[in-house]
């Protein structure tokens, strides 16, 4: 077990109380926890370990961090949650991996018998994306069809553009924008800043509305939609944070209009 894994554990039992609801947002090395089915991530905050999310499938609502890099952890404490894998549970939660390398990030710890995860959707091993093509259990009816103007939010992980989970909401916006033929689709790029913990505030490039919005625009049209019946725009105004969702305000909004 390495020296930072060591310190975790022990500053675990000076950690202050947690309450239900409160949030938790702080930058910290994401950890891993080998179980007998599927790698717990946790994250170390203020002595308290937190619970992420498990690694599971490319399809899963869940984006887990890397190793070697810092994370940003944006999250609620769960009400009448037990711990999973020896961390309070934050729900919801959104974790974004910080591109800066860091080379103290490095921890796993072992699997122990008392933490299991008897709610991984799958056995260990990879899943070949077979998840992606099943429904999770008691999963909603298909919802209605679409029709009229519509708008799509495209939400990012902090100061980073398009990412390979974002291709099912694309998906859904140039099927829609061809199925209603749409005449006009205006594409708005946003950045946001996020209210740590501690006081501390995170803002985003003032470059990102305007790369978000024309990275969007530009797939769109790669992917078919005429040039001409896209209208890009954006904001470098930063609403201010609260400390509440602050994640939603990192997007671009794609309305399409029959």
């Amino acid at each position: 077990m390495t020296r930072i894994s060591i310190i975790v554990l022990c500053t675990t039992f000076l950690a202050a109380p947690t309450h239900a609801g409160e949030h938790r947002n702080f930058v910290s090395c994401p950890l891993v926890r080998d179980t007998k089915t599927v790698p717990c991530w946790l994250a170390e905050h203020d002595g308290e370990l937190y619970y992420l999310g498990i690694q599971t499938d490319i399809s899963a609502d869940f984006d887990p961090p890397y190793l070697g890099h810092r994370a940003l952890v944006e999250g609620v404490v769960a009400p009448n949650a037990e711990r999973i894998c020896g961390g309070v549970v934050l729900d919801p939660v959104n974790v974004s991996t910080l591109p800066e390398l860091d080379g103290a990030c490095n921890t796993v710890l072992p699997a122990e018998d008392r933490y299991q995860v008897p709610f991984a959707p799958r056995p260990p091993g990879p899943s070949g994306g077979r998840l992606a093509f099943e429904p999770p259990p008691g999963a909603a009816a298909a919802k209605p069809a679409l029709t009229g103007p519509q708008e799509f939010a495209i939400e990012y992980d902090f100061d980073t553009p398009i990412m390979a989970r974002h291709a099912d909401v694309l998906t859904q916006i140039f099927g829609y924008a061809t199925q209603a033929h749409a005449r006009h689709i205006v594409v708005r790029g946003y950045r946001g800043a996020t209210l740590l913990s501690d006081g501390t505030v995170m803002t985003e490039r003032d470059t990102l509305p305007e790369a978000r919005a024309k990275e969007v625009a530009q797939l769109l049209i790669g992917a078919g939609l005429p040039r001409a019946e896209i209208e890009v725009s954006w904001s470098t105004e930063v609403a201010q944070p609260r400390g509440d969702g602050d994640w939603h305000a990192r997007r671009t909004v794609v309305r399409v209009e029959p």
